[in-house]
């Protein structure tokens, strides 16, 4: 597979770490490469910078160092290394459980007291013998274990939880349709074996996916769920060096329930719309879902196989105002479509001459820094798409409608809740987190 498939990426952060070597690199795979290739010390994450292209290898993970925000930076950790449950009898094990099941704290492996170990760094360089971690050099079948710091006991075995699929209280195995949107199960633990935190907790990650917002979401307790629409279900963690991370729920054996055929016209948002219409209000013709030219996005149908992203048909699957699709003009990335309503009414272009609703009339403008603004444009000065305030896709966030009630962050509006520069939105491109908005400063001489 992909190398960056054993790594977990997290965007938009930065860690602190003393051990760490610098490259020049094209990508993030080269940069994985350099990691893999490390000699220098245990490469267990690595930073990759988009603009300077900046590869830094590093010794330490979030778990052990600090994490602080840096908008240009990924940070790459080994999954490995993240792990707190064991595979199997627990050889690949690299977390960090440093006691033994009896509660004795370990000795670490490079000590010779009060035991003189036969497994030690040295001998076992692969074998992940680091400070006095739980560890299986000797590939024994009961799991993970270590020497003891109790002089009457050589070692003892580890407690360390199965990653395997977790089962309900009631023995069946948990199991997913879709991308998990209707999951009601009870695994909460992510991939990494990381505890999930309750929805109705904001410790120690605020966020706004509470009952209150999410009634029809089944937010209970801190079980896994897909609230925004995300590739699968997730939940935040009690880690506070890691936000949030999914869940590792297999796919049902059995087909996902069919729904009927789908509505032919315009009902609430039209995301049950699988009609035919593949051209976009102002006569574009819709790009295929299935390709990723001339615009590249993350909407491919064997991701999402119940959204009904066939041809190049016009569909909603991410809850917009209305069915919509990209285009082939290769300067206009998407565009809503007119799909005729259910009711039999038109459907309404809210008073804009067909000017597609996402671009900004040409008169809006802010004063000051913008703090008071509150037009309806949604588009970045580089030609970005805003996501909407209270989505979490791509990026996670705290500027939520709950924690700003007077910045008025309405749909995907933008918005200057935190008195930037000027009037601004997180995007819906995964590289970039933010941008300031395609807006102009209002002429101050001249009246409202």
């Amino acid at each position: 597979g992909d190398i960056l498939d054993g790594y977990l990426r997290t965007d938009g952060v930065w860690i602190l770490t003393r051990n760490k070597r610098s490259y020049q690199t094209n990508n993030e795979k080269e940069c994985a490469d350099k990691c893999e290739a490390e000699r220098s010390f245990n490469c267990r994450a690595f930073l990759f910078t988009k603009k300077k292209l900046q590869c830094l290898t590093l010794a330490e993970n979030a778990k052990m160092t600090v994490m602080f925000a840096s908008v240009d930076a990924v940070l790459y950790e080994k999954r490995i290394y993240l792990l707190e449950c064991k595979r199997g009898i627990g050889k690949d094990y690299r977390g960090t459980e440093a006691k033994s099941q009896r509660g004795i704290p370990c000795q670490n492996w490079a000590e010779k007291i009060p035991h003189k170990p036969n497994y030690t760094p040295e001998k076992y360089p692969s074998a992940g013998l680091e400070e006095n971690y739980c560890r299986n050099p000797d590939e024994d079948e009961n799991g993970p274990w270590c020497y003891t710091t109790d002089p009457t006991i050589r070692y003892d075995y580890c407690n360390i939880p199965d990653c395997e699929d977790q089962v309900t209280h009631t023995g069946e195995v948990e199991c997913m349709q879709c991308n998990g949107e209707d999951y009601h199960g009870e695994v909460s633990r992510t991939e990494s074996g990381l505890e999930c935190q309750r929805w109705d907790a904001q410790e120690p990650h605020m966020h706004g996916f509470t009952m209150k917002h999410y009634p029809e979401k089944d937010l209970k307790k801190n079980y896994c769920r897909n609230p925004d629409g995300e590739l699968r279900p997730w939940c935040f963690t009690t880690s506070p060096t890691k936000r949030w991370e999914y869940c590792k729920i297999p796919r049902c054996t059995t087909q996902s329930p069919v729904s009927g055929p789908g509505s032919q016209c315009l009902s609430g948002k039209g995301e049950d719309y699988r009609g035919r219409i593949a051209v976009t209000e102002s006569g574009n013709t819709c790009q295929h879902w299935n390709t990723q030219f001339p615009h590249k996005h993350r909407w491919i149908p064997d991701r999402y196989p119940c959204k009904g992203l066939e041809e190049n048909y016009c569909r909603n699957p991410d809850g917009e105002k209305r069915p919509w699709c990209y285009t082939i003009n290769g300067s206009v990335r998407w565009e809503y479509c007119t799909v005729p309503a259910c009711d039999g009414r038109e459907q309404g272009i809210t008073g804009m001459n067909n000017v597609p609703i996402h671009i900004p009339l040409t008169e809006e403008c802010y004063r000051g820094k913008g703090q008071s603004y509150r037009g309806t444009a949604s588009i970045t000065a580089s030609g970005k798409k805003c996501q909407a305030w209270n989505s979490m896709f791509p990026h996670r966030h705290e500027k939520t409608p709950d924690r700003f009630p007077n910045a008025d962050l309405r749909e995907n509006y933008c918005r200057n809740p935190d008195d930037d520069n000027s009037p601004w939105c997180f995007t819906t491109d995964p590289n970039t987190l933010w941008e300031y908005c395609s807006l102009k400063r209002c002429d101050d001489h001249t009246q409202e």
